[in-house]
């Protein structure tokens, strides 16, 4: 056991108990012993009870991440390369780990740290202090599990660049972890190819959360006019492609982004089918429709609007608009496929912003699917931060 105990009050640690990995600030009592921020701690109970070891940073609101249960476990660079080596059996049974999140923080029991794959590089992103001790032996410990499976990274590159560093009293940093390399890297992913720029993409460097709903659009888009919205690099766009549309729009508003996709076009040979715009979603789809302008598929695929609690009520007004301004775009009987990002933007929440959107534009829609992020962004119960993604496809039909 740590020799600093962190006591909570009676009562608290609702989260912990119910399987989370979080002590707030306010669930605290009081703090025995000497540390510095980012040590190893012991989480007790009021009562002495002990709830677990974790890293403390007083600095935080998230004041402890529980790493272990156990009060025994000896947290080592052998604990860390046993948790990275369950971390990919776990991906090598679920998905393609071609290009995967190989970390996804608590749900693999490594609270603060995301790895993503990307063909033979590694992207690592550090949120939390006391992980970011560990970050190197943890992209060591990748680069030895994955070699005895015939796997050979040429490099590591970090993308410790999020905001939330700063609530953690940490710096913003990017940069090579070990040897510089190329950093544009290409990937495949359902038979489609990108170029993936690790160093000035968004996050680290592409969105590998809806890799299983990109492939879920694929049966509705065979010679199909298609619309895809906040299109980033192109991926929904480009998967619309590969399924044989005849013809696919890509809209975002970022001129990077959009020559980035234009770039992956190429790469894939549909630059004939799959054009990009870049223009303010917002205001082009009241004028595609004053065109009276339809489309089989509308795909909306927008950034988190929001981005933290007191955020959601503008969130709401938000995915509102974009979905009524994209189902009044979709031809009757043709798709409507929208999603949420944003972990505060809960499930039924989005469920009824999406059926009031349904009512202002007078059509009704029949849930073909629902799905959330890939499983290599597994979803731990009792940690509800780990769920974030919610994904619909609707058939869209006139009222009648």
């Amino acid at each position: 056991m740590n020799e600093t105990i962190v006591m909570l009050k009676k009562g608290e640690g609702r989260v912990l108990k119910a399987g989370g990995a979080w002590v707030y600030d306010n669930e605290i009592d009081c703090i025995k012993g000497e540390f510095q921020e980012g040590d190893l701690v012991t989480v007790c109970d009021f009562d002495g009870y002990c709830m677990g070891q974790g890293y403390i940073n007083t600095r935080s609101k998230i004041v402890v991440r529980l790493l272990s249960r156990s009060k025994d476990a000896v947290i080592d660079e052998a604990f860390m390369e046993r948790r990275v080596r369950d971390a990919w059996e776990y991906r090598k049974q679920t998905i393609d780990t071609a290009c995967c999140r190989l970390i996804f923080g608590e749900a693999d029991f490594l609270p603060g740290i995301v790895v993503d794959k990307f063909s033979d590089v590694l992207v690592v992103e550090s949120l939390a202090l006391g992980i970011d001790r560990w970050k190197n032996v943890i992209a060591e410990a990748l680069k030895r599990v994955l070699a005895e499976d015939g796997i050979f990274i040429r490099g590591v590159y970090e993308r410790s660049d999020a905001k939330v560093r700063l609530q953690e009293g940490m710096e913003r940093v990017k940069g090579f972890i070990g040897e510089p390399f190329d950093t544009k890297v290409e990937i495949r992913e359902n038979g489609v190819k990108y170029i993936v720029d690790v160093v000035e993409g968004q996050k680290t460097g592409f969105f590998l959360d809806q890799k299983n709903n990109r492939a879920a659009i694929h049966p509705f888009c065979r010679g199909k006019k298609v619309l895809d919205c906040f299109t980033h690099t192109g991926s929904f766009a480009l998967n619309a492609g590969i399924a044989g549309a005849d013809s696919v729009l890509g809209v975002d508003a970022s001129q990077v982004a959009v020559e980035q996709a234009r770039e992956n076009a190429r790469l894939n040979h549909l630059e004939d089918r799959v054009r990009f715009q870049c223009a303010d979603v917002f205001e082009l789809l009241p004028e595609l429709e004053r065109e009276g302008q339809t489309f089989d598929v509308v795909i909306l695929d927008p950034p988190a609007f929001a981005k933290a609690r007191n955020s959601v009520k503008n969130a709401v007004k938000g995915y509102r608009e974009i979905n009524l301004r994209g189902l009044k775009l979709v031809r009757d009987g043709g798709f409507l496929v929208t999603c949420s990002c944003s972990h505060f933007m809960e499930p039924e929440l989005f469920a009824k912003t999406i059926r009031e959107s349904a009512a202002g534009a007078h059509r009704r829609l029949r849930q073909v699917e629902f799905r959330t992020q890939a499983c290599d962004h597994p979803i731990l119960w009792a940690a509800d931060q780990t769920y974030y993604l919610k994904f619909y496809i609707f058939q869209v039909v006139s009222e009648r």
